[in-house]
């Protein structure tokens, strides 16, 4: 389980939402027009009560209509353009979401087929889909509203600011005295509700995970008769989520009040001491009217301002996390002069490829994992081109990192592996996996047809290449027999179909892809005797010529086998094959009988 990074309850990191502002600005032209629009929209704001003034001190005092219809087509035409001005933000900020999330998603995606195995093993899946879900969501809104919205109330204070000092600087001066007691107050709420929404978002992932969790292992909760136990484990979480936000909410709704407060008496000083100035002749009725009307709107802008601030320091949570997956580096990276020459994961330059001819050594490898367990030490191994390697062993022998070596998903922590007599980390990661064949012993499926899921392996396979894959495993009988047939609907991770079924579907696809390097990891284990049997025929043929590793479950697949390796402790202790191994009357010898005298006993039980 991946750990929680742990940030320091500082003021909101404007690097962060710089960097965020950076994918809005991907969009400048919609960015600068829309901000532009929310400025024409604040100026409009502005000029209301300036009207107001002028029509208190041209048509109401002195009671005469001279010239109101002028005055009232232009307050008209001012409506108009604030409306239009409001529609154009509303769309040009909701398209600006949609974009703002697509890009980040788009990076996060790619970032995630770029990281290696070593991730996936440290991090839940709960946390990753927090993180490509909710979170960018959030802060994909947060910039496109409230960012622009920050524009437009800025741009909205300052202009009242600096009309209340022209119109009457020392009532102006008065009026914003409260400014001061409104920033410290800012400054105080900030840190704490920033606290509690990280709080928020650390529980959010961990109730995904548990979600995720009781999902895919729903059928274990029902067997073990875990229901109530799991509901309490939920409970828990979610009490915990509760409490966590019950918290960030009080200190908003303590922060809001506080903000109308203060408004309130803006308003009284206002009214109070410009009544009085307005009496004495000091101002006018329609400046003391403007005076107030300006009092009354500078704490709507200021109090949406501190909502989005508090939103802000919400969304930097979420904004953090995302960032944290965007910079997370794979442990196994190409140097820039090997995607040069040979290309990256997304783009080989295949003309600069060699032809696999598929030898493959271990020289003098040792592997320890993040954790500082050590699987391999001092390993060597050498496998000719063509050569059929079958590993055998106890769990947690080793198996599983060897061929995972193989095939580059972990890099030796020391010495090399050689593939035609170079080390592979002097070539592409794409070069080598383009020429490897994968069969796991849970086999997945995507969603979509069967013939869409034998194309994963060769996007441009013909009908005939995809009949002939499914032909070779036999596994087109059952295909046929779908509703569809090739255009069968497997359904999500392949539910629809056995996992024998999925398996050979999975061989299939590997096979069309006609790989140089071949990995077969346990893949017969999952399966009936009888689909085992039809694997099995198919896997002789297809084997031949190319370089394969076999983790074997079932001995009995692996007698025709060139090479049997028995693997103890991370070191082969035996080698040879079936004949040779079972003559020697040693460890292969112990684990074939013994598993012989098993299955001879279950088949005659049943």
């Amino acid at each position: 389980m991946m750990q929680e990074k742990v940030y320091n309850d500082k003021k909101i990191d404007l690097r962060v939402w710089k960097r965020l502002v950076g994918y809005a600005m991907r969009s400048k032209r919609r960015v600068v027009f829309t901000m532009g629009v929310m400025i024409l929209v604040a100026i409009i704001d502005l000029l209301y009560p300036l009207m107001t003034r002028y029509a208190i001190n041209r048509f109401i005092q002195p009671q005469q209509t001279v010239g109101i219809g002028f005055f009232a087509a232009v307050y008209a035409i001012m409506i108009v353009v604030q409306s239009t001005g409001v529609f154009l933000f509303v769309r040009g900020a909701g398209r600006l979401e949609r974009d703002i999330c697509y890009d980040i998603r788009q990076e996060a995606f790619t970032k995630l087929q770029q990281l290696s195995f070593s991730f996936y093993d440290t991090t839940s899946v709960g946390w990753l889909m927090a993180r490509v879900g909710s979170d960018i969501a959030r802060i994909a809104g947060m910039i496109a509203w409230s960012i622009i919205d920050l524009m437009w109330g800025g741009a909205f204070v300052l202009g009242v600011m600096g009309i209340l000092l022209a119109l009457n600087w020392k009532l102006g001066l008065l009026v914003l005295t409260v400014t001061p007691l409104l920033a410290v107050l800012c400054v105080i709420f900030q840190r704490k509700i920033l606290v509690q929404q990280r709080n928020v978002r650390k529980v959010n992932s961990r109730i995904t995970d548990a979600f995720n969790e009781g999902i895919m292992g729903a059928v274990t909760t029902k067997t073990l008769v875990r229901e109530t136990a799991a509901q309490q484990e939920f409970c828990t979480l979610t009490e915990e989520m509760y409490q966590s936000s019950l918290r960030a909410a009080s200190l908003s709704s303590l922060f809001v009040p506080l903000v109308y407060n203060l408004g309130a008496i803006s308003v009284a000083l206002a009214l109070s001491v410009g009544g009085e100035m307005t009496l004495r002749s000091v101002i006018d009725l329609g400046t003391l009217a403007a005076f107030v009307s300006y009092a009354t709107q500078l704490f709507d802008p200021v109090h949406q301002l501190a909502n989005i601030l508090a939103e802000m320091q919400a969304a930097q949570a979420s904004a953090e996390r995302v960032l944290d997956l965007l910079d997370t580096q794979p442990d196994i990276i190409d140097s820039p002069a090997i995607q040069q020459e040979y290309g990256d994961l997304f783009d080989g330059k295949i003309e600069n490829w060699c032809e696999i001819a598929g030898k493959v050594e271990f020289k003098d490898v040792t592997f320890r994992y993040k954790t500082g367990e050590t699987v391999l030490e001092h390993f060597n191994l050498t496998v000719e081109p063509g050569q059929n390697v079958a590993l055998v062993g106890e769990t947690g022998a080793g198996k599983s990192t060897i061929v995972n070596l193989v095939c580059r998903f972990y890099e030796p922590t020391e010495g090399a592996v050689l593939i035609d007599g170079a080390d592979y980390r002097t070539r592409s990661q794409l070069w080598l996996q383009s020429s490897l064949g994968y069969v796991l012993q849970s086999p997945h499926l995507f969603s979509g047809t069967v013939a869409e899921n034998l194309r994963f392996a060769k996007p441009d396979a013909t009908d005939e290449e995809i009949r002939r894959a499914a032909q070779m495993v036999h596994a087109e009988e059952f295909i046929l027999k779908l509703p569809g047939g090739y255009d069968a609907q497997v359904g999500e991770g392949g539910g629809k179909l056995s996992t024998g079924q999925k398996q050979l579907l999975s061989l299939a696809r590997v096979l069309l892809a006609d790989p140089k390097i071949f990995i077969l990891d346990e893949a017969t284990s999952s399966i009936d005797t009888e689909t085992e049997a039809l694997i099995q025929s198919a896997i002789q043929t297809v084997l031949s010529g190319r370089t394969s590793f076999i983790v074997a479950h079932r001995l009995s697949t692996i007698r025709a086998a060139d090479r049997i390796l028995v693997i103890r402790s991370g070191a082969i202790i035996e080698s040879g094959s079936h004949d040779e191994l079972m003559q020697q009357q040693g460890a292969y010898y112990n684990l074939y009988t013994h598993q012989y005298r098993n299955e001879a006993t279950e088949a005659l039980l049943q």
